[in-house]
């Protein structure tokens, strides 16, 4: 992906290299899944009753095999960091007086297709970050490998609009408009119905805000 696909005008992007360690082999997340045990077990038992979810959420990437190697590595990276708590401190720096309400698993568009990943609601942001890294060239022609990531505060928000496909109403959006005009379309959400219900209460914090939002 060039970096015009990354429009670095924007405010509310952001491309956070990976570490040279930071590329784990299929081997490497088996192992660190080993270590998860009983905990991935308990998880992937109480994930099954979103099984149509899950599979809608994967077969919205170009390659269903790199979201489940995604969605997989996304997981270790959870368990072993000790929680979603944890890993948003470690991708965003929480603010003063910050708490993260609840994370989602989404994709959100850009103009090289969508991009899988998570989304963080907290009392102050929604931010998302890209579940693995993605190979980025630079102005000058150089390949590296970054983190894709949209940070907005909540009270930057103009409005935050649920819409789905009328052709396909299982196909489901949340369209996001800043203040200063710049848009996100976040889709393929595991669980939209509390994604969207969670992004409301966090809203109502701001007035000006939640108006744009259709009440749920």
């Amino acid at each position: 992906m060039s970096s015009d696909n990354y429009n670095n005008n924007n405010p509310y992007l952001r491309l956070t290299p990976l570490p040279a360690s930071g590329i784990r082999s299929w081997g490497e997340i088996c192992e660190m899944l080993n270590r998860c045990g009983k905990r991935f077990e308990d998880a992937t038992r109480k994930a099954e009753c979103l099984a149509d979810n899950v599979w809608h959420h994967l077969r919205i990437s170009p390659r269903l095999s790199d979201a489940a190697m995604a969605k997989i590595a996304q997981g270790t990276k959870v368990f072993t960091e000790g929680g979603y708590e944890k890993v948003f401190q470690q991708e965003f720096h929480k603010l003063a007086g910050e708490k993260l309400l609840k994370a989602y698993a989404c994709y959100v568009s850009t103009s090289s297709g969508p991009v899988i990943g998570t989304l963080y609601i907290s009392t102050q942001r929604m931010a998302f970050c890209s579940d693995y890294p993605l190979s980025h060239y630079s102005s000058s022609g150089q390949q590296e490998w970054v983190y894709f990531k949209v940070v907005m505060d909540l009270d930057q928000l103009r409005t935050v609009n649920p819409s789905a496909n009328r052709w396909n109403p299982s196909e489901k959006f949340i369209h996001v408009v800043t203040r200063d005009g710049y848009e996100f379309w976040f889709m393929g959400f595991i669980s939209y119905d509390k994604a969207l219900k969670t992004l409301t209460e966090a809203l109502r914090r701001f007035p000006d805000t939640s108006g744009g939002l259709v009440p749920v």
